[in-house]
């Protein structure tokens, strides 16, 4: 791969960049973070997906010749809505937005555009990438299952993926090492696993947990939170490499429809 301008710098959850640091920086990929505004026990605040996406953006925009996004910050938190302050819109909402971003970017050139996805309920964003083949606009969803996998197995995390659902290790973690002025004492004291929540979907929430909290936040640490997102950035250097591929070359192109 030919040497790429240097990245953008970030600033914060929002990118404080210049349209003239966007041109001379030439990205050929842009970067979404989308997260949510829902609902995280008592110690978590409601705005904490949209933390989240924003700290890996934050990250991979470092490490990597990408443009930042500011966030998406409301979604699909309906099964959420027994808890105050909860907030989302339609999938077909969220669709529409990243569909109407990725548009927008690619008149002004940007045609490739990675979603990273702060919370497990904006279902619809794998439609919106699946989507995308022929519009145009060559998209990746970001993190996969795999490579959360592989940034928990680098960061030590206790909790398996289907015990650490909300408000606990995982997020925590992250938090405490990007914005730990975010959390709220409690996190400490406040564990509690649902593992089977087969009908999550039809009952919400509230069916599983009382708190809001399915996890075990006790074992968060600002050092596992730095390891995630450190493993999140390598994972990530595959998906630049498909995303800036020019679409007539043949194994980028058969390698981004796998």
């Amino acid at each position: 791969m030919s040497a790429s301008p240097a990245p953008l710098s970030p600033h914060g959850p929002l990118p404080l960049d210049t349209t003239e640091d966007v041109r001379a920086c030439r990205a050929r990929v842009a970067v979404l973070p989308v997260g949510s505004f829902e609902q995280h026990g008592p110690y978590l605040p409601l705005a904490t997906d949209t933390l989240v996406a924003c700290a890996i953006a934050r990250e991979l925009a470092a490490a990597h010749p990408v443009f930042l996004l500011p966030p998406v910050t409301l979604s699909c938190s309906h099964e959420h809505a027994a808890w105050p302050g909860t907030v989302s819109v339609s999938a077909v909402t969220l669709h529409a937005v990243v569909r109407d971003v990725a548009a927008s970017l690619r008149r002004s050139g940007v045609t490739s555009l990675a979603v990273v996805n702060g919370h497990g309920g904006n279902y619809v964003l794998g439609n919106v990438v699946q989507e995308s083949a022929g519009s145009g606009t060559r998209m990746a969803l970001f993190p996969a299952v795999e490579d959360w996998e592989e940034a928990r197995a680098r960061a030590g995390l206790e909790t398996s993926m289907l015990s650490d659902m909300h408000a606990g290790e995982l997020e925590a973690s992250v938090l405490l090492h990007a914005h730990p002025e975010a959390l709220r004492p409690g996190y400490e004291t406040s564990d509690f696993l649902a593992d089977d929540r087969r009908h999550l979907l039809t009952l919400d929430m509230s069916a599983y947990t009382e708190s809001g909290v399915i996890g075990r936040p006790s074992l968060a640490s600002a050092a596992k939170g730095k390891e995630l997102l450190a493993g999140l950035v390598e994972c990530f250097a595959p998906y630049l490499s498909i995303l800036e591929a020019e679409p007539s070359d043949g194994a980028a192109t058969r390698a981004a429809g796998a």
